[in-house]
């Protein structure tokens, strides 16, 4: 959905920081799951006397205990253990989730680089939206650790990491195997079957699961769903291999956001929909394979992946605006296939007496893509808008370099180097062309401490993401063959800065502050609803986050986090200056309570802030505030039953917002300026019966 979401900016000037050294972890492992106490994604050992340094104050890890202690209502919500994070949904469940973070209306995940086990889930030049990244296919029980990572300070991280990246990492293998069945309301139905053995000197590890759900919309959903995994491993992940082949495949009915005006007047119910045909299929075959070795002096990791993916997506968000008899159903195409090689290495050694590291990589992709939108009615074809075939490749190379100058002081200097080129061949040969760009981006950081358990971290770095391909070569317009369109630039860079403080004056107390900045540079951008572009305007984002976690005692914990984002366009204009979908405060608390057997539970509270929907702040989103529960049982021979209780208090909130212009029928042809949102969905309860073997 590309309304009002602006990812623009301008300049980050007078802000200069260092970089840190190392990285966050500290896995808590489920008694059922092996876990290695190792960074995710990376290629060195965590130490033995606790987690790497970290690079950031907003940096973190979430292990596999704290993935799966929080009741959440579809997959990609898992993600919402990160600090300031929200993860919505404006259509249907097999959708990509709507993303929120640091001052950005993520889109689908513009500005927000996503991996799972090494391959990106991020698509360019996607059919329905740049950075598209759909997780519907992630299976939480299998998720080892979640390693995150905010602003662009980082050597190792480029397209799509401005605000943030996320890498999400898989277990080889299970100390038990698993069967667990998940009934709930409204239609909810899903069946998990997960369990590894041994197999010559490796591991083996498969999992089956599906999903069937009709949803409380008046339109059923109808959901069906499965995704599968078949992993070979050996080793460690420092020190060994994998390889892994994963399957996706979704279809459903989507109810869409809806004008505030129809269902004020009656015309459908909250729950209801303006064109119960809308929904879509999509699908996601993958192979991948990991390589790493480490020495006293050295590390080293290989990976690699080939994905093949497609989604075909029926959309109506106008009614009857554009055409009043046949209404504004369009469908969105994307099928490609696309390959990649991820390689590092990293020296250990010393500069004189200083403890040296030396990190340097290669990142390469290609993805071969046919990408299309049409008009359709009833999903059935009226006319094509555009259908083009896009080649783009990129490659990178990064390097850094971290000085422990003294016990307390160490800094990190790095930089990447990124080139794209592409090609188009669009039905519209004005459309067709070739288009390359090159963008450096320089890291770097200090870390000072610990001093009596504070560290001080400060951050400098310039980022990119970016833009559709056919947007780097459109000339004229595809609806009507012959009005003038600007192109956009096919990269675009981003500056933040960030200071930071993480403190932990107790065993079990951590706590975090940081501020940060962030400006993206000016461009267009591309709307994969039209199939044009429009124009757009540089931004800036400055913003606090505050995060606590305190365990008191073995069997309870607690946490809290606040993030306040001020995100203003930096250009004078009529319009005003507010970003449209830029969220502004964004809160969260909650507890877990229980151990290996026995009762356990816990509860979360969502905070999601009201936000400016137009540019002079005239229409706002209302806030949003959600708590969910979970109460438990644990035996001791591994049977487990939980009952999940999700929208305890049955909030009438949206989800999302967005203020555009509609018509519905019988209103005037220029349509109606209106609030249109996708509610919460009511109360639900889901009980899952589960077993260890």
């Amino acid at each position: 959905m590309a309304w009002g979401a602006a990812r623009t900016g301008g300049r980050w000037a007078t802000v200069a920081a260092m970089l840190l050294s190392g990285t966050a972890h500290g896995q808590t492992a489920l008694p059922e799951i092996t876990i290695s106490a190792e960074r995710p994604g990376a290629g060195r050992t965590i130490p033995d006397d606790g987690p790497a340094p970290q690079r950031a104050a907003s940096e973190g890890t979430i292990s596999a205990a704290e993935i799966q202690s929080r009741p959440v209502t579809r997959p990609g919500e898992v993600l919402e253990a990160i600090p300031g994070l929200i993860v919505t949904q404006h259509s249907g469940e097999g959708k990509a989730n709507q993303y929120f973070l640091r001052g950005f209306n993520l889109d689908h995940g513009t500005d927000i680089a996503i991996h799972v086990d090494g391959m990106p889930v991020n698509m360019r030049s996607h059919g329905h939206g740049q950075g598209y990244a759909d997780l519907n296919f992630l299976i939480p029980e299998l998720v080892g650790g979640v390693w995150f990572r905010k602003g662009p300070y980082y050597a190792d991280e480029g397209d799509f990491a401005s605000a943030g990246s996320v890498r999400i990492n898989y277990v080889d293998r299970l100390d038990r195997g698993l069967v667990q069945t998940t009934i709930g309301s409204y239609g909810h139905w899903r069946n998990l079957v997960a369990g590894s053995g041994a197999l010559g000197e490796g591991t083996i590890l498969a999992a089956i699961d599906t999903t069937i759900y009709r949803g409380p919309w008046q339109v059923s959903d109808d959901i069906r769903k499965f995704s599968g995994l078949l992993r070979y491993s050996q080793g460690t992940d420092t020190n060994g291999f994998s390889l892994t082949a994963m399957a996706y495949a979704n279809r459903w009915t989507s109810t869409d956001q809806v004008p505030v005006r129809a269902v004020a007047s009656g015309l459908i119910d909250r729950f209801g929909s303006l064109d119960p045909t809308d929904g879509g299929n999509a699908h996601r075959f993958s192979l991948s394979g990991r390589w790493s070795r480490s020495e006293a002096d050295s590390a080293s990791r290989v990976e690699g992946y080939v994905i093949r993916s497609g989604l075909n997506l029926w959309n109506n968000f106008t009614y009857y605006l554009d055409d009043p008899v046949r209404g504004d159903q369009f469908r969105q195409r994307d099928q490609r296939t696309l390959i990649g090689l991820n390689a590092s290495h990293t020296w250990f050694g010393r500069l004189g007496t200083i403890p040296l590291e030396t990190r340097v990589g290669l990142q390469t992709r290609h993805d071969d893509i046919r990408v299309g939108l049409s008009r359709t009615q009833a999903r059935d074809l009226l006319d094509v808008v555009r259908d083009d075939r896009v080649r783009e490749t990129s490659a990178a190379l990064f390097a850094e370099t971290t000085l422990r100058w003294t016990p307390w002081a160490r800094t990190t200097a790095g930089a990447r180097v990124d080139w794209y080129t592409a090609s188009v061949a669009s039905d519209t040969a004005a459309n067709s062309g070739r288009a390359q760009a090159a963008i450096v981006s320089p890291k770097l950081g200090l870390v000072l401490g610990p001093f009596h358990g504070a560290e001080l971290f400060l951050n400098y770095g310039e980022g990119f993401h970016s833009n559709d391909a056919r947007g780097a070569t459109i000339t004229v317009d595809p609806r009507d063959k012959v009005t003038p369109v600007d192109r956009v630039p096919l990269l675009v860079k981003s500056r933040g800065a960030e200071a930071g403080l993480r403190y932990r004056p107790v065993a079990g107390l951590e706590t975090s502050f940081a501020v940060f900045g962030l400006d993206f540079a000016s461009e267009n951008l591309f709307v994969g609803d039209a199939g044009t572009t429009e124009p757009s305007r540089p931004s800036r984002r400055i913003g606090v986050e505050w995060t606590a976690k305190w365990q008191p005692a073995a069997w309870v914990t607690l946490d809290a986090e606040i993030a306040y984002t001020r995100t203003r366009f930096t250009n004078a204009d009529p319009a005003g200056p507010f970003v449209p979908g830029a969220p502004v405060a964004i809160a969260a608390a909650g507890f877990t309570l229980g151990g290996a057997t026995g009762w356990y539970g816990g509860m979360r509270l969502r905070y999601f802030g009201p936000r400016p929907l137009i540019e002079d702040n005239s229409q706002k989103a209302p806030a949003t505030t959600l708590v969910n529960g979970r109460v438990g049982y644990r035996f001791d021979n591994g049977v487990a039953v939980q009952l999940d209780v999700l929208n305890l208090f049955n909030v009438a909130a949206s989800q999302i917002d967005y203020f555009y212009t509609s018509r519905l029928p019988g209103e005037p042809a220029g349509g109606i300026a209106d609030r249109h949102f996708k509610p919460v969905e009511p109360r639900a309860l889901r009980l899952t019966v589960s077993g260890r073997f």
